[in-house]
């Protein structure tokens, strides 16, 4: 199997600036899903950053927003990610989920029977709690499957490094969970 012809994860999240402890979770659960054969493409804060915000009457979309969708729409599986502000998801998490309304009319809709991995990760615990909730119920409204495990990472308690690894094995085990999970509920959809 060439690597094109490898079923296809995307991460989505991150914060705006430099590489976060949210994009930096999402690169060890998008490297479990390559560990299990698949190919993968992250949209972190940078790219978020490039998507005007959604506005569902424009007659036209950026090279960026279009990019962002086809990719998805490629995808057997997601992985969502975003910090806690504020107790709920990042706005240009959010902004980047609006703009999957481009696929309401595909064969395959929004993220339609596919399964979503989901992360949070926020400076205590209460946040992590409500961000999970809310990125739980973004998904059940575009029609996805949120995979039974969600991390939850209290950055407070938990550093990540350059290397790819956190100063709890535990949070590494729980992120490389995740990666699993989709890897292992993918293969289930049936793409158009």
């Amino acid at each position: 199997m060439t690597e094109g012809d490898k079923p296809l994860v995307v991460g989505i999240g991150g914060t705006i600036g430099a590489v976060s402890s949210t994009e930096r979770a999402l690169r060890i659960a998008l490297d479990a899903a390559c560990d299990q054969g698949f190919r993968t493409r992250m949209f972190g804060g940078a790219d978020m950053a490039r998507l005007p915000l959604y506005d569902p009457r424009a007659t036209s979309r950026t090279d960026h927003e279009r990019e962002f969708v086809d990719t998805v729409r490629q995808a057997s599986a997601v992985i969502i990610a975003s910090p806690g502000y504020h107790g709920s998801i990042s706005g240009v998490v959010k902004n980047a989920l609006d703009l999957l309304e481009e696929t309401a009319k595909d064969q395959r809709p929004y993220l339609a029977d596919m399964p979503v991995g989901l992360i949070a990760t926020a400076y205590g615990w209460q946040a992590t709690g409500s961000t999970i909730a809310a990125l739980r119920s973004i998904v059940h409204a575009l029609r996805g499957w949120p995979t039974p495990f969600a991390a939850a990472i209290n950055t407070q308690v938990t550093k990540f490094d350059d290397g790819g690894g956190a100063s709890d094995p535990a949070v590494l085990e729980q992120l490389r969970l995740v990666g699993r999970q989709v890897a292992r509920f993918a293969p289930l959809v049936e793409r158009p």
